[in-house]
């Protein structure tokens, strides 16, 4: 409906450089350079550049942008307006989002959309926060689960529409024995002088544990890294270190205790639906984050 080379501008401005907006377009960089220039043609426009060893943006592309944002919006809205006065929906829709979310949330609401629209083709991704939100913008994915964090988009972000969906509080994970093991409740504080367990440096889940860490008082003395919540508990049950781990995390049976925290407000992660501008009203969207809210309250009851 809208010149795809349009989306393919959107994602060079969003990056900032071609070889970043092939990577997350899964096209090459050479791809990108040729949509850049039909595009420029058919608009007879300089959109791109050189600026060192990198391009810059001209006037004329981010006039372009800021009218093909409001072009993508508007087709957002058709889309919703014609999938709700549709008597069966086809089509396609995709969520995405980081782990947790992927094991725990979006499953149920695909179920849910395969349920109410069975002529429409689910499809889950797992994704990071930042790569949600490069899906989004290329069209593969329609619904996103992110963690908000300080380097993804701003609520403000007029690509997006983002909604606070709900906050999933943090654990202290310790091993069997442990002196904060027979605690109902504890503070961050309380751990300020362990070893620490935490992601790898870059990672959702480090900034999460860092910053909570610092809104506490102290800098975690990091013993030893790990992404997944398996590998992280296996090390705390070996007296390796221990672990904060968000609620909605399943852990394995290992002799470990899993102890909530306190504090005002008690440490958490804040999770996040976003759609494109416009997208929201999708009823496909709104049949999702209604099972997804339905979920979450089962999983973390109010106390």
């Amino acid at each position: 409906m809208i010149n795809p080379r349009l989306k393919v501008l959107q994602m060079v401005s969003h990056h900032g450089t071609v070889t970043a907006a092939a990577a997350a377009l899964n096209y090459t960089p050479s791809a990108v350079s040729y949509q850049l220039r039909q595009l420029a043609d058919e608009l007879g426009a300089e959109l791109v550049i050189q600026s060192g060893r990198g391009i810059k943006l001209t006037a004329a592309a981010r006039t372009v942008l800021r009218h093909a944002e409001v072009l993508h919006a508007q087709v957002e809205r058709a889309y919703a307006e014609l999938a709700a006065t549709a008597q069966h929906p086809s089509g396609s829709f995709a969520l995405c989002g980081f782990s947790t979310a992927a094991t725990r949330l979006l499953p149920p609401a695909a179920a849910a959309l395969r349920e109410h629209y069975p002529q429409v083709q689910v499809r889950v991704i797992e994704a990071e926060p930042a790569r949600c939100f490069d899906l989004l913008l290329s069209g593969d994915a329609d619904l996103a689960l992110v963690i908000n964090t300080a380097d993804l988009p701003p609520s403000a972000d007029e690509r997006f529409e983002q909604q606070q969906l709900l906050d999933d509080p943090l654990d202290l994970v310790v091993p069997v024995g442990h002196p904060l093991a027979e605690r109902s409740r504890v503070s961050l504080a309380d751990a300020a002088d362990e070893q620490w367990i935490v992601g790898r440096p870059g990672s959702t889940y480090h900034q999460l544990v860092r910053a909570a860490c610092t809104s506490a008082g102290f800098s975690p003395n990091v013993a030893h890294y790990a992404d997944e919540w398996d590998t992280g508990t296996a090390l705390v049950a070996h007296h390796f270190g221990i672990i904060l781990v968000p609620r909605l995390a399943r852990l394995h049976d290992w002799p470990v205790v899993r102890i909530p925290l306190r504090g005002e407000p008690a440490p958490a992660r804040r999770i996040v639906a976003a759609t494109r501008l416009g997208g929201s009203s999708h009823p496909l969207a709104e049949t999702a984050l209604a099972t997804i809210t339905t979920t979450a309250k089962t999983l973390l009851p109010t106390p």
